[in-house]
């Protein structure tokens, strides 16, 4: 095992990008790290982190963020060796129901897949969150994101006596939550139609209660169209009309800022793509900050280079048909390769990473980028 030796601790505050990438350009499976090992001199002992289940979520006001402390890249456990500027997975589900298809995934597959990402250390931020560079988990974790798209009855359901049921999508998270310390039920829906979730009167009650526990919803079209032979009139309709409809949903503090690619499309005519991200329809006008694809590929960092927030690939999360590039098979790709996992420093003010990934680096003005040294 590889002794952590502390050479130096570099601060920086950092806006723009730097220039290589780690890994490979190949769009599936074979991603690989040139990351080298850096020899050091120096020793440091490991500082005091909070414990691996201890999570809190974001500071919600500038109140409760001025009195933090001032952020000490000293007081990282570099014994973790994290690695923040590692792939993060964006998981892409659909539909939560009986039997187990290309689509579909079972409550129990749903439940297993929870529980081996609990178990290998990864905990669910929100997709707002990945997409700002606000990443809180604890340290040595490794931070990933759930989405589902279209907003089916089979994500979030009531029964009959007004509970939730236990096996849709929302009920697996709450239930997982309730007996899963440090897990918080971080999803985004994305929501296409005028019915969210199918079930016409629970449309504002639904949208509420996912809000108030850390869930989201985001943009997926008035008609889930195809983006590809769009004109600029008909994809600034489909996006912005869906975008105010969901707008009235929320309180007025909320944003619908998030998107889902019907279909994973893009327009043909590039000079239309723009579009995606702002635009305006009958006096509303929307913004995205970020832009989700099909694809089978887990995410740049928001602290990579590379990191494009219009382009964020997402792996789906199934078994059937996804050609080796499914959901578990990125985790034990992940496993085998640990160095190319994103893994928490336990501080969101801090990005750290080992200083050899100094030329991929980039971070948001207002955080510390902390580089360290290994040693054999």
């Amino acid at each position: 095992m590889r002794k952590l030796l502390l050479l130096l601790t570099s601060v920086f505050l950092l806006a723009g990008c730097l220039r290589a990438n780690p890994f490979t350009e190949d769009e599936k499976r074979n991603v690989e790290s040139d990351t080298e090992t850096v020899i050091a001199d120096g020793t440091s002992e490991p500082a005091a982190t909070q414990d691996a289940n201890e999570q809190t979520e974001p500071a919600e006001t500038s109140e409760e963020t001025e009195t933090l402390p001032e952020a000490d890249p000293a007081s990282i456990d570099l014994s973790y060796e994290p690695s923040e500027g590692g792939r993060i997975m964006i998981l892409m589900y659909h539909n939560i129901g009986p039997e187990e298809e290309e689509w579909t995934r079972t409550p129990d597959k749903f439940r297993e897949d929870l529980q081996i990402l609990y178990d290998k250390g990864y905990r669910p931020i929100k997709l707002t969150d990945y997409a700002r560079g606000h990443i809180d988990v604890p340290a040595g974790m490794t931070p990933y994101v759930i989405t589902f798209d279209d907003a089916r009855e089979n994500n979030f359901r009531y029964l009959e006596d007004g509970r939730i049921d236990p096996d849709c999508a929302v009920g697996v998270l709450m239930d997982f939550a309730e007996t899963h310390e440090g897990f918080f039920p971080h999803a985004s829906f994305f929501v296409n139609g005028d019915i969210p979730f199918r079930v016409e009167g629970e449309e504002e009650q639904k949208v509420a209660f996912l809000l108030e526990n850390g869930m989201d919803i985001g943009n997926h079209t008035v008609g889930h169209e195809d983006f590809s032979d769009l004109t600029a009139e008909e994809l600034q309709e489909t996006i912005g009309r869906q975008a105010a409809y969901l707008d009235s949903l929320t309180p007025d503090d909320y944003e619908i800022n998030t998107i889902a690619l019907p279909f994973g499309s893009r327009p043909d005519d590039d000079s239309l793509t723009p579009y995606l991200k702002d635009g305006s329809y009958d006096g509303f006008s929307y913004h995205h900050i970020a832009i989700l694809n099909v694809g089978w590929d887990p995410a740049y960092s928001p602290f990579h280079t590379k990191f494009d927030a219009e382009y964020i690939p997402r792996i789906r999360a199934s078994e059937m048909h996804v050609d080796e590039v499914g959901i578990r098979n990125w985790i034990d790709y992940f496993d085998n390769n640990p160095e190319e996992r994103y893994i928490s420093d336990g501080d969101p003010r801090i990005v750290s990473a080992p200083a050899d990934w100094e030329e991929v680096m980039q971070v948001p003005e207002g955080l510390v980028l902390n580089l360290y040294k290994l040693a054999e």
